[in-house]
């Protein structure tokens, strides 16, 4: 087992990778910029190094002065948490070649999913099944209006490099599609660095739907379920649960069943998720792989009674899974993310201090969160504040938890999102399950506070 790991991230992840260490026996060093030197995963890591200035390229993104810290604190094992480094490629390289071991996959398993079009072509090869698309980038913008016009539209434009809606455009006819296809390529040069898109057929109103993958080292590669992933705002997620309403046992297998065969095909090591597209006619394709732990793992977790981090350790020290199905799942789990953005104002970041804050709890809430009163929320970084997780016997036990938890959650100081999460708690086509991943589109009204609210 591991001596001592850095984390490479900030936030409630953080915090999450120093419980799991700290239950493992294992020491752990928190890395964290200007901004951050007040967090709590400072606070509680055993040992810290400031890597620089608050702009996340000039720290988080920093791969040398990450690497740096590792050696000055004498780690063995860095865990990238989510987002930043975490499916960076070259940096579970480095990691590897500076001694130091990278928790989760291989650089190469990271680089084929991470390029989604090189991941369209390896699940296509174990007939795991895709979208209709192109088999590739496409650079011309004739070329790939060709591809649309085969494959029928409406049509979505993606960033092959990247995801979380960036780089990312829907055509809807021949005659928006060379703008849509500019605006994407800019987008995604901007955002990851690379200007290569490909072409998908665009699903008008599919569901969003995860299998959770755990694989070690051994050959054992496993799902623990899928999690319902539906309700976004441009392509992130907002609200996830398990089990989903939408799947029959008999299509829950099918698609674990799938999940599992494209993760096996590049002998996946770790923690992980497929991601699938659910539609209307029930049936299903393959979007993408995460080659990470995901913000929704908790959903998961509390399902099952695995604690993903901690096995994502245990795995990457070489150990075999410690799980085997069958896996007992246990009722139903809705997690919200609770933002620092106002709703009313298309998600408008919400950076401040935290003057009041009073969480909820009580049988089956479980909250992860960095966020204390006094704490200020920097404008630098994702604006999570915390997750909300809660637990019943059925899935109407949990909404009614998430509904009484939403109301005890105090934070003063600045907007948040646990308003709007009340509303959709309480909206009649999210109580019935019927959701996809147009739901905020049709349901507008959502975001914005009633005129009669006090």
């Amino acid at each position: 087992m591991f001596k001592k790991v850095l984390i490479a991230n900030r936030g409630e992840i953080a915090l999450r990778v120093i419980r799991a260490c700290r239950e493992l026996g294992i020491q752990t060093v928190a890395v964290y910029s200007e901004a951050d030197r007040e967090s709590l995963h400072v606070r509680f890591a055993d040992d810290d190094v400031c890597i620089g200035p608050a702009p996340a390229r000039e720290s988080y993104l920093n791969i040398p002065r990450i690497i740096a810290a590792a050696e000055i604190a004498g780690a063995d094992a860095i865990h990238p948490g989510y987002g930043f480094l975490a499916e960076n490629a070259e940096f579970a390289e480095i990691c590897v070649a500076s001694n130091i071991n990278f928790i989760g996959p291989t650089a190469q398993q990271i680089r084929v999913m991470g390029d989604k079009a090189a991941a369209r072509n390896a699940m296509q090869a174990v007939k795991v099944p895709i979208i209709p698309g192109s088999p590739g980038p496409v650079e011309d913008s004739e070329e790939a209006l060709k591809f649309a016009r085969e494959i029928g539209f409406p049509v979505i434009i993606k960033a092959a490099a990247g995801g979380g809606g960036k780089g990312m455009r829907v055509s809807t006819d021949p005659d928006d599609f060379t703008r849509s296809f500019q605006l994407a390529r800019s987008e995604a040069l901007s955002a990851f660095g690379s200007g290569e898109v490909y072409i998908e057929k665009y699903l008008d109103r599919p569901r969003h739907i995860e299998f959770q993958i755990m694989g070690d080292r051994h050959g054992n590669i496993i799902h623990l379920g899928e999690r319902d992933c539906s309700v976004q705002r441009r392509h992130q997620k907002l609200i996830e649960e398990a089990p989903s309403v939408a799947l029959t046992q008999d299509l829950r297998e099918k698609m674990g069943d799938a999940a599992v065969k494209g993760a096996k095909s590049i002998d996946y090591v770790g923690a992980g998720t497929i991601e699938m597209l659910l539609n209307a006619d029930k049936s299903f394709y393959f979007m993408e792989m995460n080659t990470r732990i995901q913000v929704e793992h908790p959903v998961t977790e509390m399902l099952t009674g695995v604690d993903i981090v901690k096995e994502q350790i245990r795995v990457a020290a070489g150990a075999r899974l410690s799980i085997k199905p069958p896996i007992e799942r246990r009722g139903h789990v809705i997690e919200c993310r609770v933002n620092a953005e106002d709703p009313a104002r298309n998600f408008q970041p919400s950076p401040g201090r935290i003057d009041v804050f009073h969480p909820p709890g009580g049988p089956g809430v479980r909250l992860d969160t960095h966020v204390y009163a006094g704490y200020t929320v920097p404008p630098f970084y994702d604006s999570l504040l915390a997750k909300l997780i809660c637990q019943g016997r059925d899935r109407q036990e949990a909404l009614r938890r998430m509904q009484v938890a939403l109301e005890s959650f105090i934070i003063e100081g600045v907007t948040t999102t646990i308003p709007f999460l009340a509303r959709v708690m309480a909206n009649k086509h999210f109580q019935e399950g019927a959701v996809d991943t147009k739901f905020l589109e049709r349901e507008s009204e959502l975001m914005r506070e009633p005129l009669n609210a006090a």
